[in-house]
């Protein structure tokens, strides 16, 4: 079999599975579940494994599971990853009505493009052409949400980091892998669907911040009191007053919530708790911007007399994704979709953890139009299914082939002239120095 019929063969073994690969994607939109709890969606992927008699082993980040296919060589591995977690948006129609959680994110699709791929590769036996291993990797927490619950996670040694991949990554889950890729949806710009290949993205720390005032009666007297809540506008208020200040280039947010605002409407607030991320561009602007911005919120503080604790987390590092790992991707792409409709994308202003992993490997990370709506918002509809589950595993699937074809010849090119941003050993110690 040529490497172009091994393609068409995966192509033909996809569209032929459709019903499997949408029922696994709607299955997990319809109980969505949010990071390092998703034990549902865990257990459906590896149901989903067992019926193709694929091996996995699971607890990578809690939920994840992991599954290699080794190829007839094994000179370079390649991971496909899918992230199980979902986002909280209530007024979302598929909302969870308890815990909020909805997959207004996409990642019921990525997850369903990953078994996509798993499908058409065992049904051709695929791997006996290839010169590689490929890794299957169902991974949790992508989303960076409920900071204080898991925080007090990272507290009590159940994890060590926030985010999911941080954390497959200190516990080994990545050491075997040499690249990695997985698709992202993105709301569509062409009714028959469109590709992005992926470009840089933010990244950010995590932010826990606390006021604490003294409590008196809010009518009675005021006088008595420290007002918490105050001071924490008046922080807000002070890093919206030196906004000016952040870089174009550097594309600086700062989006704080408040969890806790007071406790009585009759009582002084004296205490309040934020979090918030600061995001940036790149690892210098982060950590400037962020010292900027915690001098402008503990100054908050000292304008009520009020104290301010703020707790930075290690959050994720920005996307820099490997242009020879994209070239390839954009062949496969505008093979299935078309050139007109593949374009390179712009920078985003948004975070992945994936950030994290392209500091120590070669990745890409695209972003496909087949959703309608906002990311995140109550009007997210999935618009089109053939993009979403058929397109575009074809396209990861076509990638994967030229990376491991010819005893991974793509491969090896890729990974030798690749220059990780961070060892491993570097990385670990630039996360954990927030702790």
């Amino acid at each position: 079999m040529t490497k172009e019929e091994l393609k068409a063969a995966l192509c033909a073994a996809i569209e032929k599975r459709l019903d499997d690969i949408r029922a696994i994607g709607m299955s997990i939109a319809e109980e969505p579940e949010l990071g390092y709890k998703e034990v549902k969606t865990s257990a459906k992927v590896q149901e989903a494994f067992d019926r193709l008699g694929i091996a996995y082993e699971t607890g990578f980040g809690v939920t994840g599971v992991k599954a290699r296919l080794a190829g007839a060589g094994h000179r370079r591995t390649v991971a496909l990853l899918g992230e199980l977690d979902a986002i909280v948006c209530r007024e979302h129609p598929m909302s969870d009505p308890v815990t909020g959680a909805a997959h207004c994110c996409g990642h019921n699709v990525q997850i369903a493009n990953l078994l996509a791929v798993a499908m058409a590769v065992k049904d051709v036996d695929a791997m006996k052409y290839l010169g590689g291993d490929l890794v299957l990797f169902a991974v949790p927490a992508e989303e960076y949400v409920e900071i204080e619950y898991r925080n007090k996670l990272r507290e009590e040694k159940k994890i060590e980091f926030l985010g999911g991949k941080a954390q497959i990554i200190a516990e080994g889950g990545f050491d075997d892998v040499d690249m990695a890729l997985q698709m992202h949806v993105d709301p569509a710009t062409h009714p028959e669907g469109n590709f992005q290949v992926g470009n840089t993205s933010n990244g950010f720390i995590g932010k826990l911040i606390t006021y604490r005032g003294k409590a008196a009666h809010a009518a009675g007297a005021p006088d008595k009191g420290v007002n918490a809540l105050n001071a924490c506008m008046m922080g807000v208020m002070g890093v919206n007053a030196i906004r000016e200040t952040f870089r174009e280039e550097d594309c600086v947010r700062f989006h704080p919530i408040i969890n806790s605002g007071g406790d009585l409407v009759n009582v002084i607030p004296d205490f309040v708790k934020m979090e918030s991320y600061v995001r940036a561009s790149n690892l210098p602007a982060m950590k400037d911007v962020n010292a900027r911005i915690n001098r402008a919120l503990q100054a908050g503080a000292m304008a009520l007399g009020a104290e301010c604790d703020i707790h930075d987390l290690a959050g994720y590092l920005p996307m820099k994704p490997d242009e020879n790992f994209r070239a390839v991707l954009r062949a496969n792409a505008q093979k299935i979709f078309g050139a007109e409709f593949v374009t390179e994308g712009e920078h985003a202003a948004g975070s992945t953890d994936m950030g994290d992993v392209s500091h120590l490997m070669p990745v890409v990370h695209p972003w496909v139009g087949c959703v309608s709506g906002v990311l995140h918002g109550a009007n997210y509809r999935l618009t089109d299914e053939k993009t979403a589950f058929t397109k575009t595993p074809q396209v990861l699937a076509g990638t994967i082939v030229d990376l491991l074809w010819d005893d991974a010849a793509e491969a090896e090119r890729i990974c030798a002239a690749h220059k990780p941003e961070l060892t491993k050993a570097e990385y670990l110690e630039y996360m954990r120095s927030f702790a």
